[in-house]
């Protein structure tokens, strides 16, 4: 139960907040991909949670391994769908012409970031386990969904698009960044809700450049790269 009352949270952020801007813009608003969104993160969301620990784990181990790995499956057969496409969410090595000129300051900017969280808020000595986990599912789980398939809906449930720092931003963008804070900084347990500002900032931050990365590059490449390198130098330094 308190799986679920945890989801209703960033459900009802992205349904309510999503219909307030369509209703504001209706010629660039699709509710039918709305819908869409919705849908995609209470499945992550299940399959994140074994189905709210009703699923046995498996496979084992002090970290989420199983359900990142459903997670991330999931995520590939729904990238695989006619109506996504692996190249429209952004699930190639192919990079934008020219576009990694423009990405490598921004990128050594994202690594500083994680660099400097690290140096300040070091993590006690990592196990194997610790590092292997660090390095390998938070961006390969986390930026297929967020920065890929979710992002894809979003963009299509709103179609209106500002030129910022040389890519095309839409309200997508921003509501994938609040949800990917909401998954790490909202909580419901014992009866009680739990919001962490601080860290809603610290990942909603690193979601915005990754979105900028995902869209100035055409691929999930970089940001998964970097996504590991962020969570697995605290566990290193």
């Amino acid at each position: 139960m308190n799986g679920l009352i945890s989801l209703a949270g960033p459900l009802a952020l992205l349904l309510g907040l999503g219909m307030a801007l369509g209703l504001a813009d209706r010629r660039n608003f699709s509710l039918r991909w709305l819908a869409v969104a919705a849908l995609l993160v209470a499945i992550n969301d299940v399959l994140l949670t074994r189905c709210y620990g009703l699923l046995p784990d498996v496979i084992g181990g002090e970290w989420n391994w199983q359900g990142k790995i459903a997670a991330f499956a999931a995520t590939i057969m729904i990238a695989a769908l006619p109506a996504f496409g692996f190249r429209r969410t952004g699930l190639t090595l192919a990079q934008v012409p020219g576009s990694l000129k423009a990405s490598v300051p921004v990128a050594v900017a994202y690594c500083a970031f994680f660099i400097v969280i690290g140096l300040l808020f070091p993590d006690e000595k990592a196990s194997a386990e610790d590092i292997a986990f660090q390095l390998t599912m938070p961006g390969l789980e986390e930026e297929p969904f967020y920065r890929g398939t979710l992002l894809f809906a979003l963009d299509q449930a709103f179609r209106g698009r500002k030129q910022f720092l040389g890519v095309d931003w839409g309200w997508g963008a921003v509501l994938s960044c609040l949800l990917f804070g909401m998954a790490h900084a909202f909580g419901y347990s014992d009866g009680s809700f739990s919001f962490d500002a601080i860290t809603m900032a610290l990942t909603g931050i690193p979601s915005g450049i990754a979105i900028w990365l995902r869209l100035r590059t055409g691929s999930l490449l970089l940001p998964i790269l970097l996504h590991n390198f962020g969570n697995a130098f605290s566990f290193l330094a």
